[in-house]
């Protein structure tokens, strides 16, 4: 049978790529196959992209968890946030999980542009409520539930998303914490959650990731 091929942006300083390899080792059961790439610079290409259906982001600006040298660099970097947004606008899908939310518009705001927000901060880890906004596939069968993690908060939202999480926390309050936007003939989707791999063991986490990769790759020839 068909196994959809996911390409799994991870690895940066302060999220290393074993969490993200465990927290979605679930979905090789499931049968979809993974490739997880982590030094991006030296191995993306435009061409390299268009294998894929869908992209996961779980990886901030640094090039790996050992050299927090910016990852993109023009002049360098084959597969920077141009040739992303091209990728879905073309028809591609795009999940960008916690760390992939984790750039600021100062430092490259076409990215922050691209995914439809900026990441301001987050308070020491936390208790966080994650809330069910409103009915949409990606939220399909998915119940409110609470996780210890990083609560990032989020700036710059861009106007044409639809909110589908909302964040609390004691010490962050209420912050955006997912939601799906369309890029061209392709969607993004964005989870805010994730830092630690107890977030991507919970049962309804995983249904979001897995309602996720539906959503943004349905209606793909």
């Amino acid at each position: 049978g068909y196994r959809m091929k996911i390409l799994v942006l991870c690895d940066d300083k302060w999220h290393p790529a074993e969490v993200v390899e465990k927290g979605m080792a679930f979905l090789t059961e499931e049968g979809f196959e993974l490739d997880f790439v982590k030094d991006a610079k030296d191995i993306l290409t435009p061409e390299m992209l268009r294998r894929y259906p869908l992209i996961v982001n779980a990886k901030g600006n640094v090039l790996n968890c050992g050299n927090d040298a910016p990852w993109f660099d023009n002049g360098v970097t084959e597969v920077g946030p141009k040739e992303l947004k091209s990728y879905v606008e073309q028809g591609g899908g795009f999940l960008s999980i916690h760390s992939g939310n984790s750039f600021t518009a100062e430092e490259c705001r076409e990215y922050t542009e691209f995914v439809g927000n900026s990441f301001v901060t987050h308070p020491a880890r936390c208790e966080v409520k994650v809330h069910v906004e409103r009915e949409h596939p990606v939220t399909e069968g998915v119940s409110d539930f609470t996780i210890r993690d990083e609560h990032y908060q989020l700036d710059h939202l861009a106007e044409d998303i639809l909110p589908l999480l909302t964040t609390r926390s004691e010490t962050g309050g209420n912050q955006m914490g997912g939601y799906v936007r369309m890029v061209g003939k392709g969607r993004l989707c964005v989870l805010a959650p994730g830092h630690i791999l107890s977030v991507w063991e919970n049962p309804e986490f995983r249904k979001l990731i897995r309602n996720a990769i539906r959503w943004c790759t349905d209606g793909q020839a």
